[in-house]
């Protein structure tokens, strides 16, 4: 812990998503020790706590405070207090308020470090036999009460090569498949439920398998949805037809008016379309 004549510091400390004994020996003792403890909710971290014994002082950090007791906590650091940092369960700062406390800390000049532990989303994607060299975490979708966006971010994730990690509640989950299902289009999907718990539940499945299942059965419990990327060759042959929509002849003008040359326009026409060089030439004589 910092010197008590020094500034202090926040702690990041990742707590359990399910299984106690998931937590770290490092973070116990830092819990321990540190000065006050910012909870997301107090009353399901006090149960925690109680758990291990531990008796420092809780204080609420949450959606709904997260400005104003940033600065709060800011200011007790400043002057000397160590604050460790707990979501409900996780590591804070991913989907969580935590992530405003963090930025407010360094622009303050406040010390920040993070003590590793348990993360769903990490979690659910080693889980999920998809591929994890390249993924992307989008979090919760929007809610249904802003169709607008959510119907962009969806757009958006028709596109997205790499594989998508998302959260879901279980009230929300039978109209997220469903949205996944239309925007997406049939992909190999895996569904972890209530990881590390007694009830946890593992489905690989795909997008339509899903949307059926849970018309049968009642979500329950929290939810992580691993779903596969579209295919870059997927992505090329959509973008190829994209371009076959438009004539050769306009194809080489939108090069040519942004400044290439007729022989560099003539070659990215052809690699847009997926065409030999020889190919859009031949197709400029016929067409003159």
């Amino acid at each position: 812990m910092s010197d008590n004549n020094s500034q202090g510091m926040l702690y990041l400390c990742a707590t359990p998503i399910g299984n106690l004994n998931d937590i770290t020996a490092r973070v116990l003792d830092t819990l321990r020790d540190v000065d006050i403890i910012a909870a997301e909710d107090t009353r399901n971290s006090i149960k925690l706590l109680n758990h291990f014994d531990i008796h420092t002082e809780l204080t609420s950090y949450h959606e709904y405070n997260k400005v104003e007791k940033a600065e709060y906590l800011i200011e007790l650091m400043q002057n000397g207090k160590d604050i460790a940092l707990i979501t409900d369960a996780g590591t804070p700062a991913i989907s969580d308020p935590g992530e405003v406390l963090v930025r407010m800390c360094h622009e303050a000049g406040v010390r920040v470090t993070s003590l590793p532990g348990p993360a769903a989303c990490i979690t659910a994607l080693t889980l999920s036999g998809l591929n994890s060299r390249r993924f992307v975490f989008e979090g919760f979708l929007p809610g249904q009460d802003d169709k607008k966006e959510r119907k962009r971010i969806l757009e958006l994730l028709r596109t997205e090569h790499r594989t998508i990690i998302l959260y879901e509640a279980p009230h929300h989950l039978r109209a997220t498949l469903k949205d996944l299902f239309e925007f997406l289009g049939e992909r190999k999907i895996t569904i972890c439920r209530e990881i590390t718990k007694k009830f946890e539940e593992i489905i690989p499945t795909t997008l339509e398998g899903a949307v059926l299942h849970y018309e049968e059965n009642e979500p329950r419990g929290e939810y992580v949805l691993v779903v596969e990327g579209v295919s870059l060759k997927v992505l090329d042959r959509q973008q190829q037809e994209e371009w076959a929509k438009m004539s050769i002849e306009d194809h080489m003008e939108h090069y040519e008016k942004n400044g290439m040359s007729h022989k560099d326009a003539m070659k990215q026409v052809a690699a847009d379309r997926g065409v030999g060089k020889r190919e859009i030439y031949q197709a400029l004589l016929n067409n003159k």
